[in-house]
């Protein structure tokens, strides 16, 4: 394939300008996800006296050392909690990622009970769906570590209630698609929790720690009058020796963890395939700190980012000269074939049409599909109207809709308006959808929407008084600042993946090695045939 020849001038103020950008914005990042970790640590020397592991060590113990871990979701939540950012605690609660156990990619989904003993925070009903139907798409065996309060009373919303029972319809689901649920009880599965725990296909409990029953002593005592402990109402003896409820009875928590592991290596579980060959890009992924600019509205040539992430940096591009602000072609990644489509400005019908072909020819050889996402939209004007921008647009949506091959967003940049969804925004399914810290995403700019709103309102203001009406300048100002501000608010990373409007933010130097994880999941789920049945496994 031809090499991209990068034409990046690393040494230049603007590009040290937006690498220090960059840099802010990742540190942001990290600090709030340092936080939650802290805030959980915090319960340490109660867990110690405990004899139980921080939710963190349990997750380190069940993975295999040295195996890549692919966090998601880790600011669900984000300003939810608290709106002031820096005081507000990301993840919802949950600590989850894609990793390997025991030599088995396995999603796993851990209750952060160093935080309100396990409680989900606000967004972590979202996550959890979210993280259950990846592992479904992408027929992942799920890992459960459960040690919850349940929903937070104090926090109490009945939608919530209602649609928590689809927690509990995909740990079904999961098992009978033939997607081994393994759950390690580490403390309380109580309430409607205690199906958490139910549901799976093999379950692990901790000696005098695991709690799992519908109601406690205090309920049961108002209820019926009976008067019943804790270990007598659900713990991990009664469980395992009377009940049935739970299968292996291990002593602490790196017993159960070992137990854990056991299974999964116990289980016929096809492995990874062995790595393909590949070479390294050719240009140093440390330049896509400084490639992206701090402000949207400057242009990129987003060949200079698949120059970063391709293998060898070659790039086979796609009818190159047609529609050329809209870029697509052929790349391998760690040895994967792929399709990628991009921008280096807002599509016309052109460039619509051209991507509508390459995504059907992808479906038509099970090439996968990356969209790099840095898009002002749809072009606008009579011109684009006469030449027919809303039928190919809708053209190129319905490929996208219905492409038969997995895809991929990242969100590199600008996702703005119907460009958002043709190319694969979070409304549109894709497999999976990352941000890099700069990205934002909005119906349009905030300027934009408030010079619209200006227009719309002078001309108001006009048309009073047989059209002799004055225009307030100052209102218009101050309604102008309005609508920026809570534009900008809304279209930063730190609001839409609190969100979940994506599965996680990267550190732009990690793109590549994020990219080949996912692929190789996608790859693998396409060619597993898991034993699907009628029905979930049972309970006894």
């Amino acid at each position: 394939m031809p090499v991209i020849e990068s034409r990046l001038h690393a040494a230049s103020d603007t590009f040290q300008a937006n690498r220090a950008a960059m840099l802010a914005l990742l540190g942001e990042v990290r600090t709030h996800e340092a936080r939650a970790a802290a805030a959980s640590g915090a319960s340490a020397e109660r867990f110690a006296r405990r004899g139980q592991l921080l939710p963190r060590e349990r997750i380190a113990l069940l993975l295999d050392t040295g195996a890549p871990f692919l966090p998601l979701a880790s600011l669900a939540g984000l300003g939810q909690d608290n709106p002031d950012l820096s005081k507000s605690v990301p993840g919802g609660g949950l600590i989850s990622g894609i990793g390997q156990v025991a030599g088995v990619r396995c999603m796993v989904n851990a209750s952060d009970s160093g935080i309100d003993a396990g409680a989900l925070q606000p967004m972590g009903l979202d996550k959890q769906l979210r993280v259950q139907e990846i592992a479904l798409e992408n027929k992942l065996p799920y890992v459960q570590l459960v040690e919850s309060a349940g929903a937070n009373l104090m926090q109490y919303r009945v939608q919530d209630f209602v649609r928590g029972g689809n927690i509990f319809r995909n740990l079904a689901r999961l098992s009978a698609a033939g997607l081994p649920v393994v759950t390690v009880t580490h403390g309380s599965s109580t309430a409607g929790g205690a199906y958490q725990t139910g549901l799976s296909d093999y379950i692990v409990m901790v000696r005098d720690r695991t709690r799992a029953f519908l109601a406690g002593p205090p309920l049961l005592k108002a209820a019926t009058g009976e008067i019943a402990t804790e270990e007598e109402l659900g713990g991990a003896v009664m469980h395992t020796h009377v009940s049935g409820l739970g299968d292996y009875l291990a002593e602490d928590d790196r017993d159960a963890i070992r137990i854990a592991r056991s299974i999964l290596g116990g289980i016929d579980w096809a492995r990874e395939d062995k790595p393909r060959p590949f070479a390294p890009p050719r240009h140093d992924a440390e330049d896509l700190l400084g490639l992206m600019p701090s402000d949207g509205r400057r242009p990129v040539d987003m060949r200079e980012v698949i120059a970063r992430i391709a293998d060898g940096s070659e790039f086979l591009e796609f009818s190159e000269h047609y529609g050329s602000a809209t870029v697509c072609g052929h790349i391998r990644l760690e040895g994967h074939a792929v399709g990628l489509v991009t921008n280096n400005g807002p599509i016309d019908s052109d460039g619509a049409t051209k991507a509508t072909h390459f995504i059907q020819a992808c479906c038509q050889s099970r090439t996968p599909i990356v969209y790099l996402q840095n898009i002002t939209g749809y072009m606008v004007g009579r011109a684009h109207e006469e030449a027919g921008i809303i039928k190919h647009g809708a053209k190129m949506i319905q490929a996208v809709t219905n492409a038969t091959v997995p895809q991929i967003t990242l969100h590199c940049g600008a996702s703005y308006g119907a460009g958002n969804y043709g190319m694969c925004g979070r409304g549109f399914a894709p497999r999976f959808c990352f941000s890099w810290p700069n990205a934002r995403t909005a119906v349009m700019g905030g300027e934009q929407a408030a010079k619209t709103m200006a227009i719309v309102m002078e001309a108001g203001m006009a048309r009073k008084d047989g059209g002799k009406g004055v225009v307030d300048h100052a209102k218009i100002d101050a309604m102008q600042q309005q609508i920026v501000e809570r534009f900008d608010r809304q279209m930063s990373v730190f609001t839409t993946s609190a969100l979940l409007l994506d599965d996680g933010v990267i550190d732009p130097r990690d793109t590549r090695a994020v990219l080949a994880e996912v692929l190789s999941v996608c790859r693998d789920a396409d060619a597993r045939t898991p034993q699907a049945m009628q029905f979930s496994v049972a309970r006894p």
